[in-house]
């Protein structure tokens, strides 16, 4: 098959080609859960450009070279003789995670802790490929409505923003505010979600026009372009509060700090992009009350919940497509900034 394969990692990310466009074996079923999926869509994502700097190395014992791509969805082209439940044809999307269901961890819905794991795209070889090797516990049927293509970026950036933008809606009163922190691959998605969850006022704070436009397309309240006067503009609009639940979509340079000095006393900071590091006196933690929260992908459930939001078009993904041989140009593209919405890869 063919696949766009990391051979050496870039710290600078300055190299022509990240990935390189060639033959590889195609993956095999060897237990009786797994399960093979033709990619009909494998997103593009900024963990993709992370794993290329080698940010990932001291997480995961991954060898080069090896296959990206941690969103995927597709088609069911073969079954292990222990899979129910899905059939040659099927048109499914991938939890990214792929567990034995065994574990406590995996007993209790959060697969994405579980003891015995494997994340394609990330420590096992991904769907930047014709083919993905995955096991019948990750796979969701799609509804007719939805194309494997349109959704594939469900997987992780959806899914993420999805369940970050569930933990806030859970205390996030009418007359309440919550604060958007990135309105890109994740933010336009979380933006959706809060509307489609939660009463409270949605504030969006980007640099970019072109994503506070695709953010008031989505449901935005307020827009705050980041100019270095964003925090002042926030608390004016939150009558000096500051909003009850701040959603971090950057996680790096000075978002944190801002981030954090926009959270009400007694609020909520959401942390989802990462890079930078936070860092607050013990005893201003002490004083505001704030809690700061982490969120990694999201449960088997959680993913399900969101096909249904996006078969009810409750959530829309803008994306943007190229061909698998086109791999470099969108992860160029991403660096770049050149990309609204999520990137995807189609075979």
């Amino acid at each position: 098959m063919k696949a766009a394969v990391l051979h050496e990692f870039d710290e600078k990310l300055t190299a022509k080609e990240f990935v390189k466009f060639e033959d590889v074996t195609d993956p095999k079923i060897s237990r009786p859960m797994d399960v093979i999926v033709r990619i009909g869509g494998a997103g593009v994502c900024r963990t993709d450009l992370h794993i290329v700097e080698g940010i990932w190395r001291s997480k995961v014992d991954v060898k080069l070279p090896y296959i990206m791509g941690h969103e995927n969805a597709g088609w069911v082209e073969a079954i292990g003789p222990g899979v129910e439940g899905v059939k040659v044809g099927d048109s499914v999307i991938c939890h990214p995670l792929v567990t034995s269901g065994h574990c406590l961890a995996c007993r209790r819905g959060n697969d994405m802790h579980a003891l015995d794991s494997a994340f394609p795209g990330i420590n096992a070889n991904g769907g930047y490929a014709q083919y993905l090797l995955t096991g019948q516990r990750s796979l969701i049927k799609l509804p007719k409505s939805l194309a494997p293509k349109d959704v594939a970026p469900y997987t992780d950036a959806g899914l993420t923003a999805y369940r970050a933008a569930k933990k806030a809606s859970r205390h996030l009163l009418p007359g309440e505010y919550v604060a958007v922190i990135g309105a890109g691959g994740l933010g336009h998605i979380g933006i959706q979600v809060l509307a489609a969850l939660c009463a409270a006022e949605i504030v969006v704070i980007d640099r970019a026009d072109q994503s506070l436009e695709l953010a008031k397309k989505c449901g935005a309240h307020h827009v705050v372009k980041a100019d270095g006067n964003e925090v002042e503009a926030v608390l004016g609009l939150t009558g000096g509060r500051g909003a009850e639940a701040v959603i971090d979509f950057v996680g790096e340079g000075d978002a944190i700090a801002k981030g954090l000095s926009i959270t009400a006393n007694g609020g909520y900071y959401y942390i989802v992009g990462y890079g930078g590091k936070i860092d607050i006196p013990t005893i201003d933690m002490i004083t505001s009350e704030k809690t700061i929260v982490g969120n990694l992908v999201g449960t088997y459930a959680e993913l399900v919940e969101l096909m249904a939001l996006a078969d009810r078009g409750l959530v829309e993904l803008h994306t943007k497509e190229y061909r698998l041989s086109q791999a470099n140009d969108a992860l160029h593209d991403l660096h770049h900034g050149r990309i609204h919405g999520r990137a995807v890869l189609i075979p």
